[in-house]
């Protein structure tokens, strides 16, 4: 798949900032006034900055509003109702912490269950499609939703929990790029199943469909070298994992947790950038670039 930089964005950095009001709405003693607005100021950043920023993909971004309209059968559309009701519910709850310093925690929770449940919905988004058998995975919802929590602990200054969640999104996202490397080979999806002529015989590609490039081939075929794509996951987990763990064990964690949360960050952008460029889709099989 074309991985398109206001997507990874998106699924980045919503992400992190839906994971930091989890955080803030489970918290029992949650802080307030300034410091209260400055976590919520960087929560509401990263949030509705990535959910802004999907918008660039579409083709007619003024259409965005529709996505509200299908809510029984897309998860685009789900996703766009959760994140309405985390930011409306997160906003009340940080109104009364930052302006009045007084906790209502069922706010707290109910923002912070809707919160990971659109991080959920995102992620559904893409595991729900068997077109890409990469993405078509449970693991895919593991994932996203343990890089959230682990991104977002990291940004609250929790650092042993942080460290522990950074350790499991490292191990789903290991066993999600070994696992996903043979998927699309399991599905057994081929030229001959694709093209239901597979009783007659092995089927081969005659001639290409046609001679120029179109929208399939621009946004659902992408190759991405086996070699280069080592490398970038190898980069990845320095970035997301290794570095921030390295720094948080530090005598004075606190004063690396800047740079463990931009190193993380950055790990994050990498992973995220290979998940769309090494998903896989079935059409490629038509163009013959399986």
């Amino acid at each position: 798949m074309h991985p398109a930089p206001s997507i990874i964005a998106f699924s980045t950095f919503s992400g992190l900032g839906l994971g930091l009001l989890f955080w803030l709405g489970v918290d029992n003693t949650a802080p307030t006034g300034w410091v209260a607005f400055a976590f919520f100021a960087i929560a509401y950043i990263l949030a509705v900055g990535g959910l802004i920023s999907s918008t660039f993909h579409l083709g007619r971004p003024e259409r965005a509003i529709k996505a509200f309209t299908q809510w029984q059968t897309s998860w685009l559309s789900r996703e766009a109702w959760c994140a309405v009701a985390a930011l409306v519910t997160m906003g009340l709850y940080g109104l009364f912490l930052v302006f009045f310093e007084t906790q209502i925690a069922v706010l707290g929770w109910l923002g912070a269950f809707f919160s990971l449940l659109t991080v959920y919905t995102t992620s559904m988004i893409y595991a729900q499609l068997k077109t890409v058998p990469r993405w078509n995975t449970g693991l895919t919802s593991a994932l996203f939703v343990s890089l959230s929590l682990a991104g977002g602990a990291l940004l609250s200054g929790r650092v042993t929990v942080g460290l522990v969640l950074l350790l499991i999104a490292g191990a789903i996202q290991g066993i999600w790029w070994k696992t996903g490397d043979t998927r699309f080979k399991q599905s057994g999806t081929d030229l001959q199943t694709a093209t239901g002529l597979g009783r007659m015989g092995q089927v081969r590609a005659f001639e290409p469909p046609h001679t120029g490039t179109n929208y399939l081939l621009n946004e659902m075929v992408y190759t991405v070298g086996r070699r280069h794509a080592q490398k970038l996951r190898m980069i990845s987990l320095i970035l997301m994992l290794v570095v921030p763990v390295v720094l948080l064990l530090l005598p004075y964690p606190h004063i690396f947790g800047l740079l463990a949360v931009l190193s993380h960050i950055a790990g994050v952008l990498v992973s995220r950038w290979l998940f769309f460029a090494e998903a896989e889709h079935v059409v490629g099989l038509y163009y013959g670039m399986r």
